[in-house]
């Protein structure tokens, strides 16, 4: 298994990278998460989880260990391949989508192109313990922040705004400030709708 390359970035764009590695270049497909977090540098290290099947050994890049596990999490999950775990972690950070399963979220999921209401309690259903177990998260908290995601979603949609909207809104805000309020969490949302 190659855990991770190191090496020199010939190309960089928002799916895939090329490192070139003692003459030789990888490609590997990213997810924007990741892009993101690449420096325009020369010298690039990602780590990587390289799927093998009949007709294709595809290598994937990630910055950092915790998206890798989140990746090949997902990846476990019946009916979730690794072009949809990686539009997963291309729309949400790797922290959004473990809180999202640990506090079963089942809409943040959702609201990702491709998941349908299923899929994304499959998600949930599958990776809720697994989660809670590994990133050692507090039920009560996760219950809390979703609390007040959920009463300042509803003041929002009473106020007139769509929710799909209102909620990208309402997670960055709380993804930037989790222990935020009710009431700032909508200060906050006004703002930015």
């Amino acid at each position: 298994m190659i855990t991770h390359i190191q090496g020199k970035l010939i190309e960089k764009n928002p799916t895939d990278v090329v490192i070139d590695c003692n003459g030789v270049g990888y490609l590997l497909h990213i997810s924007l998460h990741t892009f993101s977090q690449i420096p325009d540098k020369e010298l690039l290290k990602l780590y990587t989880h390289l799927q093998v099947r009949e007709d294709a050994h595809t290598l994937f890049g990630f910055s950092s260990l915790a998206e890798r596990e989140i990746f090949r999490l997902l990846i476990s999950v019946s009916g979730i391949g690794a072009s949809t775990a990686r539009t997963m972690l291309s729309s949400l950070t790797p922290k959004q989508v473990r809180e999202g399963i640990a506090s079963e979220d089942v809409a943040l999921i959702q609201s990702i192109k491709g998941i349908g209401a299923k899929t994304a309690q499959r998600v949930i259903i599958d990776l809720k313990d697994k989660i809670l177990k590994i990133y050692d998260i507090d039920e009560n908290l996760t219950t809390k922040d979703n609390t007040n995601k959920n009463e300042a979603l509803t003041a929002l949609e009473v106020l007139g705004f769509a929710k799909k909207q209102a909620e990208r809104v309402v997670d960055k805000i709380i993804a930037a400030e989790p222990d935020s309020t009710v009431e700032t969490i909508i200060k906050l949302a006004l703002k930015n709708l």
